[in-house]
């Protein structure tokens, strides 16, 4: 700061130096910005009609707590700059002079100075997406924001997240890491995340998803963890904790933003976007149960608000959701942003507003605090300013958004440490822990299906293998990464790699006919069959769930070959296989592994890695029966008149080369009248001859209460490793909070009564016992 104030620049612009020690930006750039900001005449009349600003001013002291800064700031901002704060920018195509695509600016990039001015002047800016900087970058932009704003507010920017941060590691989609059962895995998972992007100058990712897998058509559900409220929750509360860390202002901590709120995996006809009925108990007990651990107990900082409407009430025009629920129930202290377009839904598909302005300021006065490429900027911007100043939109409601926002930029340190260190990204992008850690989730996520006669694992001195399928020589990422990052190891790299003495032989299967001939050839066969970026993924949503294009007939054909089989899926959505099922000796459900992901497979079938992941959404037979979830009501029956309803993988199974027995089920049961847990234990012992892994699980029913509840709901796991031989005994804590059901009187409420508890290694355990609550 001594050099600040000998080269006279206004305290307005001296934080633009503050990295000068870090050759982060020039004397010269600071320099010219606090000449660009001084001739500007809005400033000059900003700072006649409000407080002025210099570096004694409250906001501006770092041990002061974030609300007394947060407070000064506000009351010394005009209107205008209020609504700028809630506006988001793309950054690629606006502020750059090259690009790669829209959301992405070239590495060689440079930030053009001329195109921010004519696009803010002397505003600020809220947050900038699709811009994936470098941290040079995010440096240059940053600089140029405040020193081009009369308060010296920061900008942050917004990224994507949800397996992998731009071109950094590439982890498994979701849905497979979810098969992990895994908090911890899945913690380490987001931290890495977070930390590839906080080096690059990014403050905040878009993610977990943490809707509800419940209707398998749906593209998104390789997003989600699932299909179980319990288990979604504790895996997006893993993630969270992971990536927002002890403190946001560290350099390797984001904002995390879970979505899509509230509901939005259960859209009708399995459609995205689409209507969601539910009624409040459901809402209550399941929807948000998903979202509730990650604003409670893991402070997330930011929730994105849904497409949909629930009952004719749109996400983004619903104050009961947005303001009750999240802020007054939930204590969420974050910023709400729309998803991409949907305020501007309220205008042109929900018809719930007549003008852009009314869309605008609904959403606003309904607890949004952000908008996401709704409207045009000005419009975005004149809405606000004409509905404050016309009195529909209250000052309370502005201040609550614009109060959102200014407290995650102060969270996330930006008003004290606004720059990024350049060579924090060459420590941490794409590290060998974090590569190590993609490969330690795929290899917890494999999930096997079908193991008839003891197949798998292959044996390594096998002379002839045929890898065969349109999956077997890409290596399949999943929606929101390109496959053209990371190693991109395909199911024929990994296997080639491990067992090099084999003769490996591939054919994509285009040609059924060759297909079959290599599988004649050979001493087994290893189908990489699937989905993909296109028939999987946002907005590419299925009315057929089976296997798609000529796969169905290329797997016929190939086991009809006569040699051994083994069916390897990765896939973003349970899959009708009932063919395979019954005719295939072993399937393997891979998912969408990552970047090293068919390593990892390999690893499995060979038997270097011993398969422990379990599903977390049903598998149904047909696309009849969806939805189709393991924890329905016990009134809903299952009885078709060409299908015993039966599902063809239940949620929570998954196979091992080794096998597990339970028994010594015990249950203690609180005092009465307290508020003591419930104390559950079994032992598990593996009774084969291989080490591996088990995820024990227990499920709990109220027997008869005061509305209908789920025939067995999820409520604790614990993956657990255990030598041949080995019991251990697993303990269960359930806090009788977790028992609580939504009365008719519209409350929570545990009680008293008979439960029945299951523990088990999936769904349908076997294992059961009773026990009393008393209240």
């Amino acid at each position: 700061m001594r050099e600040v104030k000998k080269l006279g620049i206004r305290s307005d612009v001296a934080i633009c130096v503050q990295g000068l020690h870090l050759k982060l930006v020039t004397v010269a750039s600071c320099l010219i910005a606090s000449l660009l900001f001084s001739v500007h005449p809005a400033a000059a009349r900003a700072q006649e009609r409000f407080p002025a600003t210099d570096s004694s001013s409250l906001y501006r002291q770092g041990g002061l707590p974030i609300e007394q800064r947060v407070e000064d700031l506000l009351r010394r901002m005009t209107l205008e700059e209020k609504v700028r704060q809630l506006d988001l920018y793309s950054g690629a195509t606006a502020l750059v002079d090259v690009h790669t695509d829209e959301t992405h600016a070239a590495a060689t990039a440079h930030f053009l100075p001329d195109r921010a001015q004519a696009l803010w002047g002397d505003l600020g800016v809220g947050a900038i997406h699709d811009l994936n900087p470098t941290p040079e970058q995010a440096n240059a932009i940053q600089a140029w924001v405040l020193a081009h704003n009369r308060l010296g507010i920061p900008v942050f920017f917004i990224e994507e997240g949800l397996h992998g941060f731009d071109t950094g590691t590439v982890f498994p989609a979701p849905i497979g890491l979810s098969a992990t059962w895994n908090p911890g895995l899945v913690r380490n998972v987001g931290a890495a995340i977070a930390a590839e992007a906080r080096a690059t100058g990014v403050g905040m990712i878009l993610a977990p998803v943490v809707d509800l897998a419940r209707e398998p058509r749906w593209g998104r559900v390789e997003e989600d963890y699932g299909e179980d409220p319990y288990l979604t929750g504790q895996l997006g509360l893993a993630y969270v904790r992971g990536a927002q860390g002890e403190s946001l202002s560290s350099d390797h901590n984001v904002v995390s933003e879970p979505k899509h709120f509230a509901g939005h995996g259960s859209p009708e006809g399995g459609t995205n976007t689409s209507p969601v009925h539910i009624g409040e108990r459901e809402l209550r007990s399941v929807m948000l149960k998903s979202f509730e651990p990650a604003i409670r107990d893991g402070k997330a900082m930011g929730v994105m608000a849904a497409y949909h409407e629930i009952d004719g009430i749109p996400i983004t025009a619903d104050p009961f959701l947005l303001k009750k629920v999240l802020r007054q129930e939930w204590g969420f202290q974050g910023f709400v942003l729309s998803d991409l377009g949907a305020i501007q839904r309220l205008y042109n598909v929900h018809n719930v507003a007549a003008t852009p302005k009314d869309a605008v300021c609904l959403a606003i006065k309904s607890g949004v605090d952000m908008q996401f490429y709704d409207f045009d900027h000005e419009v975005f911007q004149k809405a606000l300013i004409d509905c404050a100043r016309e009195g529909s939109l209250s000052g309370s409601d502005l201040d609550r958004a614009v109060r959102s926002v200014l407290r995650v930029k102060f969270a996330l340190g930006l008003f004290d440490h606004p720059m990024t260190d350049p060579a924090l990204r060459a420590r941490t992008y794409r590290s060998q822990p974090h590569l190590d850690l993609t490969l330690e989730a795929a290899r917890q996520s494999m999930t096997l299906l079908k193991n008839d006669g003891h197949l798998l694992p292959l044996s390594k001195s096998t002379k002839r293998i045929a890898v065969i399928g349109p999956n077997a020589d890409v290596a399949r990422y999943g929606d929101y990464e390109k496959e053209s990052n990371g190693v991109h190891i395909s199911i024929l790299a990994g296997i080639r790699a491990l067992v090099p003495q084999a003769t490996v032989d591939f054919d994509a299967g285009k040609d059924i006919a060759s297909a079959v001939a290599k599988a004649k050839a050979a001493d087994v066969v290893i189908l990489g069959l699937g989905e993909w970026q296109g028939i999987s993924g946002e907005g590419f949503d299925r009315t057929d769930l089976s296997l798609p294009g000529n796969q169905e007939q290329l797997l016929e054909a190939v086991v009809a070959a006569g040699k051994p089989a083994i069916l390897v899926l990765e896939n973003g959505r349970p899959l009708t296989i009932g063919w395979a099922k019954e005719h295939i000796p072993a399937i393997l459900e891979a998912w969408y592994p990552g970047e090293l992901g068919g390593k990892a497979i390999a690893e499995t079938l060979f038997g270097d890695n011993n398969p422990a992941g379990r599903l977390t959404i049903t598998f149904p037979r047909n696309v009849g029966q969806p939805p189709d979830f393991y924890n329905f009501d016990p009134s809903r029956t299952h009885k078709y008149v060409d299908d015993d309803g039966a599902p063809l993988f239940p949620f929570g199974f998954g196979m091992s080369y080794t096998s597990f027995r339970y028994d010594h089920l015990a249950v203690q049961s609180p005092a009465p009248g307290s508020d003591g847990e419930i104390l559950v234990a079994a032992d598990v012992t593996n009774d084969g001859d291989r080490q591996g892994e088990e995820v024990a699980q227990l499920y709990v029913r109220e027997d008869v209460g005061s509305v209908e509840t789920p025939d067995r709901a999820l409520k604790g796991f614990s993956r657990i490793a255990l030598n041949p031989g080995e019991t251990k005994n697993v303990t269960f804590r359930i806090p009788q909070s977790q028992l609580a059901v939504w009365n008719t009187e519209g409350n929570w409420n545990v009680e008293a009564g008979k439960y029945t508890i299951w523990v088990g290694g999936s769904s349908q355990a076997s294992l059961t016992t009773k026990f009393v609550l008393s209240r």
